[in-house]
């Protein structure tokens, strides 16, 4: 097996602390690379997944940003709880935020169904952040994670596998798509846990009983946004020159060539560059309105 690039080795490598704080009674989790001084990036993961899927792109992320990524409820190593709601995962990436403790200098980016909670924090809080950046996320459309689950394609009763390796090679993304095997590996062998009898995935496949009314995400923003599509991913060209008319064409929609939906998983240099160009380019100018 060809061994993985330097660069990503070095990012599974830096410094990393981790941390939680309580949210209407669950304790969540999270991740935090670089200067607690400095600005924060908050990095919210997609359906089923969690903040691992972020080890290689956060730190690439770190030059004068604090980055924390987050474990919503349900997901990750964050507690479960008896329903799930965009808002109330909407409050838990707020309250990380805050944790932080650089909230108004705090850009929040989300992929998939995070993007979907980031674009609800941003409706919800929108002041109290400073940008909101959503990764392929079908605004008018069920998340694919959700899709998959309402119509029993994935994400089930969790299965438990004998061994670690028994349910690493079973890791799929949802779609499915090319990848990085390196990548992959990594993110599928932080996607387990023990349980009785063997291993299984953290995720509560409960997140998807959720109501799937999707609240408006786009009114009353009082924060930057922008909105990044993968080439091949679930936001066609036609849905992005939309959102980027209701945005009243001031947010930028940028497009990732050759990637799948899951942008870190096959394009993840492509996706830091992209949102390094995003970052640079909001630092020197002056946000309308």
């Amino acid at each position: 097996m060809t061994p993985p690039p330097a660069w990503f080795s070095a990012a599974l490598d830096a410094a990393v602390q981790e941390g939680t704080t309580a949210v209407d009674g669950a304790s969540i989790a999270y991740r935090a690379w670089g200067d607690p001084d400095g600005r924060s990036i908050v990095l919210v993961h997609g359906g089923a997944a969690h903040s691992r899927w972020w080890d290689h792109i956060a730190p690439l992320l770190t030059d004068g940003w604090r980055v924390v990524a987050v474990d919503l409820s349900g997901h990750g190593d964050s507690d479960r709880r008896d329903r799930y709601s965009l808002d109330t995962w909407a409050r838990e990436v707020l309250a990380v935020v805050a944790e932080a403790g650089t909230t108004a200098a705090s850009v929040v980016i989300g992929h998939s169904m995070g993007g979907l909670v980031t674009l609800r924090l941003a409706t919800l809080a929108g002041s109290q952040i400073a940008g909101a950046v959503a990764i392929d996320s079908p605004v008018r459309d069920m998340a694919p994670e959700d899709r998959a689950a309402r119509q029993h394609l994935a994400f089930g009763p969790l299965r438990v596998y004998p061994t670690p390796e028994a349910a690493v090679a079973r890791f799929r993304p949802i779609p499915d798509q090319p990848t990085l095997a390196y990548i992959a590996d990594h993110v599928a062998a932080t996607s387990i846990r023990p349980a009785e009898g063997g291993w299984t995935w953290k995720f509560d496949p409960n997140v998807f009983a959720r109501d799937h009314l999707t609240p408006e995400l786009l009114t009353r923003l009082d924060c930057r946004v922008a909105l990044f599509r993968a080439e091949h991913g679930l936001v066609t060209p036609q849905q992005g020159e939309v959102l980027y008319d209701r945005l009243g064409r001031v947010a930028p929609v940028i497009e990732i060539p050759v990637a799948g939906h899951h942008i870190m998983l096959d394009q993840p240099v492509a996706l830091v560059a992209a949102l390094r160009t995003l970052l640079a380019d909001w630092d020197h100018s002056i946000p309308h309105g």
